[in-house]
């Protein structure tokens, strides 16, 4: 089985960096999260919203699928913040 490459936009990188999520957190929230919004129209590529889970931190990943080069580009990383979104941080309010 072959995996989709990772990419990681400069912006996602500075997140990251500021927010101690660490490219392992990125990768088990790709691999185990859930996608909870979609974006189709989105340039250049489609991308989505993910809700994953490191223990009891919830992390969304904003990321754009480029099928043709089986890329995955990660846009940003952060963790939701409670004011903005429903419980379960699958839904804003």
């Amino acid at each position: 089985m072959t995996f989709p490459k990772l990419v990681f936009r400069a912006h996602a990188v500075r997140r990251m960096y500021e927010r101690r999520i660490s490219d392992v957190d990125v990768r088990h929230v790709l691999d185990s999260g859930k996608t909870i919004e979609e974006y189709p129209n989105d340039k250049p590529y489609p991308s989505r919203l993910i809700l994953g889970w490191r223990g009891s931190r919830p992390i969304h990943i904003a990321a754009a699928d480029k099928a043709e080069d089986d890329e995955i580009i990660i846009i940003t990383v952060y963790e939701p913040d409670p004011v903005k979104w429903e419980s379960g941080f699958k839904r804003r309010k």
